[in-house]
């Protein structure tokens, strides 16, 4: 398809292209022809506009996710590695298989497979098949010349099974907030991101105590009689509980409060058992609690390497059952955040089309392998991470010890940022001049 469109957003130059994939990379190489079903990588590339014709080296952005589409970026400072970024190098942004204009997938795509169909087809979606078609696109788009990887959150996993699977593709890779647990384990994961999502919780109340007292009315009135939403889903006590998802960034929690400000009809703010409950509020909860197409049913599959010694089989919902104080009826409620659970499946009409292949999915035992432990512990590629000590997703104690056993990794670990913090002007510039500094990138400048 090569060039589709070139054009200048304010402090930058882009273009965008698309290319075609295997939809099934078994039996294909990266970089040679393929037959059988395909989809379509969609890809920008960005550079400032005063080197356009410079001979710069190409960084690849690996978004999180999973299910993420690449940024659409306003400007350079709209997000803050990007202004660092162009200034050494053209910056490739592809909107991972599935998900922006890399022939999204949707409920309407699902919606028209039967559970196995589904969960075969979903299959494809993960990281596997990903950086394939990243490893595909730098052999036939770019002549085959290296690039330097930064990885968001999981952004980061994949960073790791770039490494593991084609690390002579890279010169040196950057993580934010994103280094796995490997050998990878979901309910592991979970044992360790549900106490934070409790303190979390108890930081916000700390901070807007009148805010307990809002959430626990809301809690109450909606167990004993759910509200609609405007889209029509059921606004449940579960769900009220996700409003937590983006406590691990900021201003979440200022934004949280906000929310709950106008919860109630009556102007006083108070958390009123009489008052109506507001349509802004409605409005605001259905907003902040969107499902994504692909980012809750691949959730839990992320950590599935190869072949597994047991089902993941909804691993968040395992653990959570296992905390009463995460129940629907305790007080003060306590918020979730990025865990994936059955009834979202049952309640949400994005996600209801998914229900049948996740089931079979949370279930299975086989996926393709996306971890090489010994390719990760002779790694020759610098790795610099960003770890942040409080991160809410991604636990920091699971990252280090992953990174003590990956060659060549450094890590930089800090509680001033939150699990986004590569949007701000610091966190990118800092790796990347430690990298200039260690001789990290020395070939390249």
């Amino acid at each position: 398809m090569g060039l589709l469109d070139e054009y200048y957003l304010p402090g930058l130059h882009v273009q965008e292209h698309a290319i075609d994939v295997p939809l099934d990379w078994a039996g294909h190489v990266p970089g040679q022809g393929f037959n059988g079903p395909s989809t379509t990588l969609f890809y920008r590339v960005v550079d400032a506009p005063e080197k356009i014709h410079a001979e710069l080296p190409l960084l690849i952005f690996l978004q999180g996710g999973p299910g993420g589409a690449g940024p659409r970026p306003l400007s350079p400072q709209s997000d803050g590695w990007i202004a660092e970024a162009i200034k050494h190098f053209r910056v490739v942004l592809p909107d991972q298989r599935g998900t922006g204009r890399s022939a999204r997938v949707d409920s309407n795509t699902i919606g028209a497979m039967d559970a196995a169909e589904g969960a075969h087809y979903l299959k494809h979606f993960l990281a596997d098949s990903i950086v394939r078609d990243f490893e595909h696109l730098r052999r036939t788009q770019f002549a085959g010349s290296r690039w330097v990887s930064l990885g968001q959150s999981y952004g980061g996993f994949l960073t790791l099974t770039y490494l593991s699977l084609f690390p002579d593709a890279l010169t040196a890779s950057f993580t934010t907030g994103g280094i796995p647990h490997v050998p990878a384990d979901a309910t592991e994961v979970y044992e360790h991101t549900f106490p934070r999502m409790e303190r979390k919780t108890e930081q916000f109340y700390a901070r807007y105590p009148q805010d307990r007292a809002r959430l626990a009315v809301l809690a109450d009135r909606l167990a004993a009689d759910p509200l609609p939403l405007p889209n029509g889903d059921p606004l449940t006590v579960e769900r009220l509980q996700t409003i937590g998802s983006s406590f691990g960034m900021k201003p979440s929690f200022e934004r949280v409060h906000w929310l709950l400000d106008e919860a109630f009809a009556a102007g006083d703010g108070s958390a009123s058992a009489s008052s109506p409950i507001s349509d802004e509020f409605l409005r605001g909860v259905e907003s902040a609690t969107a499902s994504h197409p692909l980012y809750w049913p691949l959730q839990e599959f992320i950590y599935a390497n190869g072949e597994l010694e047991r089902p993941i089989d909804w691993a968040a919902q395992r653990v959570r059952d296992t905390m009463p104080r995460f129940s629907t009826g305790a007080r003060p409620l306590l918020l979730t955040g990025e865990a994936v659970f059955p009834w979202m499946f049952e309640q949400e009409k994005q996600l209801k089309p998914f229900r049948g292949a996740v089931e079979t999915m949370m279930q299975d035992t086989r996926f393709g392998v996306i971890y090489d432990e010994g390719q990760l512990a002779r790694n020759a590629v610098p790795l610099r991470a960003a770890v942040y000590f409080d991160d809410m997703y991604v636990d920091s104690s699971l990252s280090l010890d992953t990174l003590s056993r990956i060659g060549n990794a450094c890590a930089w670990v800090t509680n001033e940022f939150e699990h986004d913090g590569v949007h701000g002007a610091t966190v990118f510039r800092r790796l990347f001049d430690e990298a200039c500094a260690n001789g990290d990138l020395q070939a390249m400048f």
